[in-house]
């Protein structure tokens, strides 16, 4: 490809940040990209990206990285975690989802304190950052603590805290919950890395009123509504018992189902829940690990991008994965659909690596500002290095990418146009003291 586009005047314009001379993938709709390409960053943003001889010569850096011999590509985006989760990573393996959430889980979160969230959610970022995660999805307790880590670390960041029913570890009566969702809103509305969503934890934890009033709180606020929904067929059975429909149709029934809803896993779904998702445009988060550890089932991923459900990808916690590695996520998720429908073709590695990027920024409703390169663009990306062996030759750089790069192989990572990973090093992030930290609360937790 030959075309570049550009925000500003060429001839000498100025750029904070200039990559040049490596491979750029800008994961567009039109898939364009430049070997060798380069990257200008100016103000957080993208200000050009082309081939590297012509971008270089148009702007004057005052930093310049050159990543010959590496593939630039967008940030990828995690739809769906529990960052602070790291907590908790190992404690309760190999169970149920229902006894795992309800016999350890639930009574480990109950010693949670804000220290603790601030101090696990730090631990995700490093982890996050260093595989190549530049933004996140969280639901979790105390996430006003979230927000905080994810700013301190330079992280993009939608957070939501998780309301339910039965008092929380946090706040208390879900009325306080309500309250404090709104504050959320209110105090971090003005960030640039920093978005809230209201976040009802599932079906059967909320009441279809609780459901109701969360989702007037995100359509008054116009900021996203995200859910666990039909994560396993248990699941399915509650809510079909307790109000006589699927899960999906429940949400249907009240409201809820529209384009700015994110759903979380979307494991068991029948051939009308597919249509109902469809339907309302309802956004779908992909977690195969989590759900293939704890046996939850296979989501009928190929089937929703048939019918043009927008699926983004995600890790889920540490205590259901047991990492935050969207690599190993894409490349688990193209080769379980492929296992599961005895068919090769399903789930190529474009179409997963484009989940793990432009459908993230779609569901999050960023569509437009991340999840690709191009001028105008926030300048949220991340530098592979493929000089090494694994990665050797190159004939698909898009199918390396899904299938053979590994987390480690992320050399830079910027985020808003700020380099928070250089050479590996993470520059926004105490690694030694965080984790140092974060084992002195694993002693509490289990002594």
């Amino acid at each position: 490809m030959n075309s570049s586009e550009t925000l500003v005047d060429p001839g000498s314009s100025r750029a904070d940040l200039l990559l040049v001379n490596g491979m750029v993938l800008t994961l567009d709709p039109d898939g364009r990209r430049f070997d060798p390409g380069a990257v200008a960053i100016l103000n957080g943003q993208i200000a050009a990206v082309g081939p590297a001889e012509r971008v270089a010569a148009d702007f004057r850096a005052a930093r310049t990285l050159d990543v010959g011999g590496c593939v630039v590509l967008p940030g990828l985006i995690n739809a769906h975690t529990h960052a602070a989760m790291t907590l908790f990573r190992g404690l309760a393996d190999d169970l149920p989802l229902m006894e795992w959430l309800q016999q350890h889980i639930f009574p480990a979160e109950a010693k949670l304190t804000e220290e603790w969230v601030y101090w696990g959610t730090l631990l995700a970022c490093a982890e996050m950052i260093r595989s190549g995660t530049t933004t996140f999805c969280d639901m979790y307790l105390f996430e006003h603590k979230v927000a905080e880590a994810a700013r301190t670390a330079g992280m993009r960041a939608v957070v939501g805290e998780v309301l339910y029913d039965f008092p929380s570890p946090h706040y208390g009566p879900i009325e306080n919950g309500l309250r404090f969702t709104e504050s959320l809103i209110e105090r971090w509305k003005e960030d640039p890395l920093i978005r809230i969503a209201v976040e009802p934890h599932a079906p059967y934890t909320c009441s279809p009123s609780l459901l109701a009033r969360c989702n007037d709180i995100a359509l008054r606020h116009r900021v996203p509504l995200i859910i666990h929904l039909s994560e396993n067929e248990a699941e399915v059975e509650q809510v079909l018992s307790r109000y006589g429909r699927r899960p999906v149709a429940h949400l249907e029934d009240i409201g809820l189902l529209g384009p700015h809803l994110m759903a979380d896993h979307c494991v068991a779904l029948d051939e009308r829940d597919l249509e109902l998702l469809a339907e309302r445009g309802v956004h779908v988060v992909h977690n195969p690990e989590s759900n293939m550890k704890l046996a939850s089932g296979v989501a009928p991923v190929p089937k929703l991008l048939e019918r043009g459900v927008n699926v983004a990808l995600g890790t889920d916690g540490c205590a259901s994965n047991n990492n935050l590695d969207l690599f190993g996520e894409m490349d688990t998720c193209a080769k379980l659909h492929k296992a599961a429908t005895l068919n090769p073709t399903a789930m190529p590695a474009e179409t997963v690596l484009r989940m793990a990027t432009a459908g993230g920024a779609r569901a999050l409703g960023m569509e437009g500002r991340i999840g690709e390169l191009s001028a105008g663009r926030l300048a949220d990306l991340i530098v592979v290095d493929f000089r090494k062996p694994h990665l050797v030759p190159v004939y698909n750089p898009i199918s390396h990418l899904v299938y053979a790069a590994r987390s480690s192989d992320v050399r830079h990572a910027v985020i808003h146009g700020r380099l928070v990973m250089e050479d590996r090093k993470l520059l926004t992030i105490n690694v030694d003291e965080v984790m140092q930290r974060v084992r002195g609360i694993a002693r509490t937790i289990k002594p």
